[in-house]
C-alpha cells in the first residue's frame, strides 16, 4: 500500500508477494502490469492498475548487490580454475569478463524489480525530520 493509498483501494488490491512479482516484473499493487519501459527504465504508471511509480527510487542499491553478488562468484570461480587447471592469464580474461557482464546483465533488472516491489511494500521513502 502506498502512503497515498485508501483502506478501500486496499481491499480491492490485495497484497502481492513482491519477490516473485519484482523478480517478473510486474506491478507491486495489482501484480498484473509491467513496470519496466525498457530494460531499466521503469514505466510512469501501470498500464493494468495506473499506479504512478514515481515513488520508486531504487538508485544503484540492485547494481551493487547484483555485482558485488556476481564479483564474488567470478573470483571464486577464478580461483578454483586457476589452482585446478593453471590457464594462462589471458585465458582468465577471455572466461571472466564476459562471464561477469553476462551475468550483472541477466540479473539486473530483476533486483530493480524487486527493490521497487519492496519499496511499495514497506511504504520506503526518504527520511524527513520533525522539528
Amino acid at each position: 500500500m502506498q502512503p497515498g493509498d485508501s483502506s478501500s483501494n486496499y481491499e480491492e488490491y490485495p497484497p502481492v508477494p513482491p519477490i516473485s512479482t519484482g523478480l517478473r516484473g510486474l506491478c507491486p499493487r495489482c501484480g498484473q502490469g509491467h513496470i519496466f519501459s525498457g530494460f531499466l527504465t521503469l514505466a510512469p504508471k501501470c498500464e493494468v492498475c495506473g499506479l504512478d511509480l514515481s515513488f520508486a527510487d531504487t538508485a544503484d542499491g540492485p547494481a551493487f548487490f547484483v555485482s558485488f553478488g556476481v564479483g564474488m562468484l567470478v573470483v571464486g570461480l577464478a580461483l578454483i580454475i586457476d589452482i585446478a587447471y593453471e590457464p594462462p592469464l589471458w585465458l582468465h580474461f577471455v572466461i571472466s569478463l564476459p562471464l561477469t557482464v553476462i551475468v550483472c546483465l541477466a540479473l539486473l533488472r530483476p533486483a530493480k524489480g524487486v527493490m521497487v516491489n519492496l519499496q511499495y511494500r514497506n511504504k520506503a521513502e526518504q527520511g524527513r525530520l520533525e522539528v
